[in-house]
């Protein structure tokens, strides 16, 4: 079971780091994505990271966000700086224990999700 946490409110400009245990798995075997949903909005995909490390970002937060993982701890991490109000959402963790290639976006690819932890930005 994924557990994502370390959400919560900030200011506009401000910073966030949001973790996501998994346990059982190893890191450097599957994808691991970032997903966000926004009221009355469809989930979109944030970041991912594969399992040779590398990862990709959705256009909106390229340059704010990033994705990292600690494989002894078996956590990613997301550190989101220069956080905007339209980045206010539900945010979910997710693993793609079936999926083949390169690490994808789209929620359809991955698996496993995590209960979602709350990001809100506003003054």
């Amino acid at each position: 079971q994924l557990q994502a946490s370390g959400g919560g409110w900030v200011q506009p400009g401000g910073s966030l780091r949001l973790s996501c245990e998994v346990p059982g798995f190893s890191l450097d075997y599957y994808c691991i994505g970032w997903f966000r949903q926004a009221p009355g909005k469809e989930r979109e995909g944030v970041a991912t990271i594969g399992r040779s490390g590398s990862t990709n970002y959705a256009d909106s937060v390229k340059g704010r966000f990033a994705i990292s993982r600690d494989n002894a701890k078996n956590t990613v991490y997301l550190q989101m700086n220069s956080l905007k109000p339209e980045d206010t959402a539900t945010y979910y963790c997710a693993i793609a224990l079936y999926g083949l290639g390169n690490c994808r976006l789209a929620a359809s690819y991955y698996d496993g999700w995590g209960q979602g932890t709350l990001v809100t930005v506003s003054s």
